[in-house]
């Protein structure tokens, strides 16, 4: 079983995406561990402060390494080896998060500690210090890490044996090495026309092609040219 421990200031966020579909079967079957911690049960001021100004200037809020640390050193858990745990903190700078680095975390690691950032930043003693590494899900810039906390839980997750069906991973995109082949179902025909009142003025591909149809090589019966067919058409995406 693998325990994802998050580290937010705010928590509620993560409680409506985790109670629902694979997620939660995964967790009701004892598969992974989700535990979701309030950084501001670590200070000890009345007003549960986590923040404060930058040395040397500038815009913005920085989260304390200090309290930060307190977090990690309680949810750390003794049972599991150094080897076996991996610190996370989600960064601008981090490295791409992607398919294989999912697939890592799934095979090594017991307990992941994932340290979810606000405002302007982390104090980077963290990414120094405490962090084993920077993750990045995207060139782009998100207000927190809780976003990125959810999409690496959900992607390693699914990993976990008895989580999905083996074959579903097998035939997933990134996972056979290809992109991922186009895929239909009913109604085999589909006049589209029919669900657009004016459909002259519809700004969706109706004037060209009167009905969408399903290719017809899937709906032959040859699982084998079905299968060359599903290949190529992975190759090419």
């Amino acid at each position: 079983m693998i325990s994802f421990d998050i580290i937010t200031i705010f928590p509620e966020i993560f409680a409506s995406y985790f109670s629902e579909s694979i997620i939660k079967r995964a967790r009701k079957k004892k598969l992974i561990k989700i535990n979701v911690h309030n950084l501001r049960d670590y200070t000890t001021d009345r007003h549960r402060t986590v923040d404060d100004r930058p040395y040397g200037g500038g815009a913005g809020m920085i989260l304390r390494a200090d309290i930060i640390l307190k977090a990690v050193r309680k949810i750390v858990n003794a049972k599991v080896g150094d080897r076996e745990r991996r610190i996370v903190l989600f960064s601008a700078k981090g490295k791409p998060f992607n398919q294989k680095k999912a697939q890592e975390f799934a095979k090594k690691y017991k307990q992941i500690i994932l340290i979810s950032g606000r405002y302007e930043g982390v104090d980077e003693r963290v990414a120094r210090y405490i962090a084993d590494e920077e993750i990045s899900i995207g060139e782009y810039v998100l207000t927190g890490g809780e976003l990125p906390a959810m999409v690496v839980v959900d992607a390693v997750s699914r990993l976990v044996p008895g989580v999905i069906k083996e074959k579903s991973l097998k035939e997933e995109s990134f996972s056979a090495g290809g992109g991922e082949y186009p895929q239909y179902t009913r109604p085999e025909a589909l006049e589209a026309r029919k669900y657009v009142k004016n459909w002259r003025a519809c700004p969706l591909k109706l004037k060209k092609t009167k009905v969408w149809r399903v290719p017809k090589i899937l709906l032959s019966g040859n699982h084998k040219r079905i299968e060359e067919w599903k290949h190529r058409q992975s190759i090419e995406k």
